[in-house]
């Protein structure tokens, strides 16, 4: 059997799904693979650390499956405005939502509109375009609330200098910003204790790593219950989290000019701010284990003297237009790999769509979850067509797609236009005059797509803002700046004009 899929979001859940369907043995599965961005990778290009070569080395593996003859790369293309979920429905046989979670959860506490969420953050120093080209670095004493492994890069790169990231894919501006940074101290802030911290091993010992700073806990805070010695016992990992704090809490205090402490044990219950509004301060309440698995209050309070405070408290996935989403979990309702009609028990299954990844469980887990995530769904949609479950399209042409999105001026980007854009990027690291290097990273939407455009026949030229494409007497002017997220802090309630299949894990 033949079948043809859309796979909407190119990070690595929805590359790893496609790996899966164009590897099946039983039938012969082709993919088009839709991504919102001009370039593909979702977190992995902009949502690890810059300084963490090692975990974007994965982009390697992803590479080579974008290679294969049989998946096919269609970016710059938002699903939900330039073609609607029920038209790929139209088009393919089966639809693959796999759209991520970049969105900050919020702070819920007094003063929590004062605190930055670490994604706004991540986002501005991995370049991409959605945020902020410049950051207010002067706070010397900064806040972290959180203990998973995105409050440790959030932590780090505020305790590094702007010249020990220089060697690694960061653009002018955000180089520019961390080169003034006056931060000497960040506390990190968990509710929990050690063995409740969300570390990994590897990831916590990397925190220690540069000359520049010292990890600091406060052996108070070394603390377990026997619930929290099961934990260690069992959980590898946990244990060797355990340990390395442990080693952290063993030290006095040295002359590195940066220090970064972890926090156990004290719950944020408010950010404090002066009469002009700016942040002076952190307010946390003791907390000590209640035997039982949890924590309670002591009904001791802490302000801690700090001038900004950034939450690193998880991720939320958007609303894919035209798709059923559940407001309380904020993920798309499934049954583990088929879509369902609402998030009410006994929903029904929405015919042939399908979801994997961080849009499906809920922003947690590794890369190998995601693997396990895609291989659960695509087992689904598989059976799905040898049951004869899937409802055949009205068009079944390879190139039908592209006729349509030429027909809407939508100017498309590929994976040869992906190419392009990476010999630009590493040339771009190469004639660095400061320092050269592998790759400097490209940030403006219409820099990329002029690297790497492949619209097919599409004529496109620039009018003031505007994007105007044509295509036989057929004009359209599209505003560029739809292209980009207003994340500013002045401006909490963002402004996404269109934006609502965010492409990522």
């Amino acid at each position: 059997m033949s079948l043809r899929v859309a796979v909407v979001g190119a990070g690595p859940a929805g590359i790893y799904a496609s790996d899966l369907l164009i590897r099946n043995q039983e039938h012969d599965i082709h993919v088009d693979l839709f991504e919102q961005m001009p370039a593909p990778f979702g977190l992995i290009r902009y949502g690890v650390a810059p300084d963490h070569p090692r975990i974007k080395g994965i982009v390697k593996s992803l590479h080579n499956v974008l290679d294969k003859p049989k998946l096919r790369l269609l970016g710059n293309i938002t699903v939900g405005r330039d073609i609607s979920i029920d038209e790929l429905r139209d088009y393919y046989d089966a639809v693959v939502l796999s759209t991520g979670a970049v969105r900050d959860r919020e702070l819920l506490v007094p003063g929590g509109e004062k605190s930055i969420g670490a994604g706004e953050f991540v986002g501005f120093y991995d370049g991409n375009p959605r945020f902020e080209r410049n950051w207010d670095l002067s706070a010397k004493e900064v806040a972290v609330i959180g203990v998973g492994n995105v409050a440790l890069d959030v932590s780090r790169v505020l305790a590094k200098t702007g010249d020990e990231l220089l060697v690694t894919e960061i653009p002018d501006n955000v180089y520019e910003s961390l080169r003034g940074n006056q931060a000497e101290t960040v506390h990190m802030f968990g509710r929990r204790g050690p063995a409740q911290a969300k570390f990994t091993p590897k990831e916590l010992r990397e925190l220690d790593e540069s000359e520049t700073i010292q990890v600091l806990v406060d052996p108070e805070d070394i603390d377990y219950d026997e619930l929290s010695e099961e934990v260690r016992r069992a959980d590898k990992s946990v244990d060797l989290v355990c340990q390395v704090l442990e080693q952290y809490a063993m030290r006095e205090p040295d002359d590195s000019p940066h220090k970064i402490h972890i926090h156990f044990f004290e719950e944020p219950v408010e950010v404090l701010t002066d009469d002009a509004g700016a942040v002076v301060g952190l307010r946390t309440e003791r907390q000590e284990l209640d035997g039982q698995g949890g924590i309670r209050g002591t009904g001791k309070f802490t302000d801690w003297p700090v001038q900004q405070v950034y939450h690193a408290v998880g991720y939320r996935s958007e609303p894919v237009e035209g798709v059923p989403f559940d407001l309380e979990r904020h993920v798309i309702p499934n049954d583990g790999g088929h879509v369902l009609a609402s998030a009410e028990e006994g929903a029904g299954i929405e015919n042939k769509l399908y979801v994997t990844g961080w849009i499906k469980r809920g922003p947690i887990g590794l890369i190998g979850n995601t693997k396990s995530d895609a291989k659960e769904t695509t087992d689904m949609l598989v059976a799905d067509a040898a049951a004869g479950a899937l409802a055949a399209p009205s068009h079944t042409g390879e190139d039908d797609i592209l006729d349509l999105l030429r027909s809407r001026g939508v100017d498309y980007t590929t994976w040869e236009g992906w190419y392009k854009l990476d010999e630009a990027e590493r040339a771009a690291g190469a004639a660095d005059a400061t320092r050269p290097r592998e790759r400097k990273k490209i940030v403006e939407w219409e820099d990329m797509l002029s690297h790497s455009r492949a619209g097919g026949g599409v004529g496109h030229q620039h009018v003031g803002g505007l994007l105007r494409v044509g295509l036989g007497r057929y004009v359209h002017r599209i505003d560029t700046s739809v292209r980009r997220v207003d994340f500013s802090r002045q401006n909490r309630h963002v402004r996404a004009w269109g934006l609502d299949s965010l492409s990522a894990a």
